[in-house]
C-alpha cells in the first residue's frame, strides 16, 4: 500500500510539474526539505516565486484534491516557503502559494490538474 501510495505521488508531481511549465513557470526546486516541511515544488514565474502543495487523488470519495489543503496545512507552506526565501536570501522575494490538485482515474491516468491559489 505504502508504496502505491508513492507511486500515485510521484505521478501526481510530475504531473504538476508539466502543468506549471504549460502555464509558463521554470521549476527550480523539487521536494526542498526546510525546519517548516517539505515544498513539494518551487518554480518561478515573472519574478514571482511559487510554492507548490501537489495533492492527488484517484477519486472523489474523500474529497477533491485541493480540500485536502486545510488552514494548518496552508499555513505550514506558508512558513516553509518564508523560511525557503530567508535560506535563500531573499526573505523578500515576491511569492505565491499554490495548491496542484491532480486527479487520476482508478488506473493511475491523469484526467486534471488545477492550479489553485492558496489563501494565507
Amino acid at each position: 500500500m505504502g508504496s502505491d501510495r508513492r507511486a500515485v505521488g510521484a505521478a501526481g508531481e510530475e504531473a504538476a510539474a508539466r502543468a506549471l511549465r504549460r502555464e509558463g513557470w521554470t521549476l527550480l526546486d523539487r521536494n526542498a526539505r526546510v525546519r517548516a516541511g517539505e515544498i513539494d515544488l518551487v518554480a518561478e514565474r515573472r519574478g514571482v516565486l511559487g510554492f507548490v502543495e501537489v495533492k492527488t487523488r484517484r477519486s472523489r470519495r474523500a474529497g477533491s484534491p485541493e480540500e485536502a489543503v486545510d488552514d494548518r496545512k496552508a499555513g505550514r507552506v506558508a512558513r516553509a516557503a518564508e523560511e525557503y526565501l530567508a535560506r535563500k536570501g531573499i526573505p523578500g522575494a515576491r511569492r505565491a502559494l499554490l495548491v496542484a490538485a491532480v486527479d487520476m482515474d482508478e488506473a493511475g491516468r491523469v484526467l486534471e490538474v488545477r492550479l489553485v491559489p492558496l489563501e494565507d
